[in-house]
């Protein structure tokens, strides 16, 4: 007599969905892109972490980068903007629903050329977004041009010399209020994944510029954005981990080697030293390693800076529990006495 062998078990997650629940349509980028790789990145942080998909909300514009959220959280809200304006889109989804966790991903061009005014006033308002840009130096989506975060001194396939400096938008997040900055390569797995779990862990705007080469035009020698130069020139600042706050986090480190920084739900970022000590919180050191490591001509990756107490933008606005976009009329419009109030102290 056969028997029938029952199949194994379906993997899921600690809220009991498949990964398949994380994930989005084919990829349609080129073989060997780095934003596929932080598509996976994504996929597998929200996976793990136990995310319900349908309470993320997905924002882009106009490039490479931004056809990115079509392949992961196939479940969740998503929005593809026009160019530069993502942003403003996210700002006024997320005020007006305030349970919905953002992610925004962008590009170097979408970012810090036509979009780099919307950047810079989401990063002064301490929007609670993540906030992904796909760097790779070049406008992939019109052949290969020099993009504003190309490196002086890098060419073209052409060999064509960019003779003009770059954006930095690590430096920009910095200096303008972000409260979460990091940088990573999309070929460093575990770095990329940890730093990907601590921005879902935030509440404030986390800002990641993650180095993606582009292997159609941006991925030869000459370039500072191939994958060639970033294994020879990525200076890692720190390795980390992230404990999540349902696991146990009583473990006993040597004095001296790791620093911790506790998360707005519990969970904690370790940060284990490499070969320098280095606080986290001291935004002007962050600035300093940033100009140090430019002059070397060096990528610094890791948590460049994290600040755990700015108020949001939503925090300041003092806005209600429920979402705006669920209160009735009458809780949003003013009555005509209220009005004519308003207008009779104008006169």
């Amino acid at each position: 007599m056969s028997t029938t062998v029952p199949p194994p078990p379906k993997k899921v997650n600690r809220i009991g969905l498949e990964v398949l629940n994380y994930k989005g349509s084919k990829t349609t980028l080129c073989a060997g892109c780095g934003h596929n790789s932080i598509s996976e990145r994504i996929v597998e942080c929200f996976y793990e972490l136990g995310v319900e998909p349908w309470t993320i909300a997905k924002f882009s514009g106009i490039g490479c980068s931004s056809k990115s959220p079509a392949y992961f959280l196939g479940r969740s809200h998503g929005f593809n903007g026009v160019h530069g304006r993502m942003p403003a889109i996210a700002t006024g989804a997320l005020l007006a629903n305030r349970t919905l966790l953002g992610v925004g991903v962008t590009g170097d061009g979408d970012t810090a050329s036509i979009g780099i005014g919307q950047f810079i006033h989401m990063v002064r308002r301490n929007m609670p977004l993540i906030y992904v840009i796909e760097n790779n130096g070049v406008y992939g989506l019109t052949k290969g041009q020099f993009s504003a975060t190309a490196d002086l001194g890098s060419t073209l396939k052409t060999g064509t010399v960019n003779d003009l400096p770059p954006f930095d938008c690590c430096a920009l997040a910095l200096r303008w209020g972000a409260t979460f900055v990091a940088r990573s390569f999309s070929g460093d797995k575990k770095q990329l994944q940890a730093i990907i779990k601590t921005a879902i862990a935030h509440n404030g705007l986390s800002v990641i510029d993650v180095i993606s080469p582009c292997v159609t035009f941006n991925d030869h020698q000459g370039s500072t954005k191939s994958y060639s130069y970033m294994k020879e020139h990525e200076s890692m600042l720190h390795e980390l981990d992230f404990v999540p706050y349902y696991e146990d986090i009583a473990v006993e480190i040597p004095e001296g080697e790791v620093r911790e920084v506790e998360m707005h739900d519990g969970s904690h970022l370790r940060i284990r030293k490499l070969h320098r000590d280095y606080d986290p919180t001291n935004r002007l050191a962050a600035a300093t390693l940033l100009e140090e490591a430019d002059a070397r001509g060096e990528v610094l990756t890791g948590v460049l800076y994290v600040n755990t107490s700015k108020p949001t933008f939503l925090e300041q606005l003092d806005l209600v529990d429920q979402p705006i976009a669920t209160l009735p009329e009458s809780k949003t419009r003013p009555s005509r006495a209220v009005l004519d109030q308003v207008m009779e102290e104008l006169r």
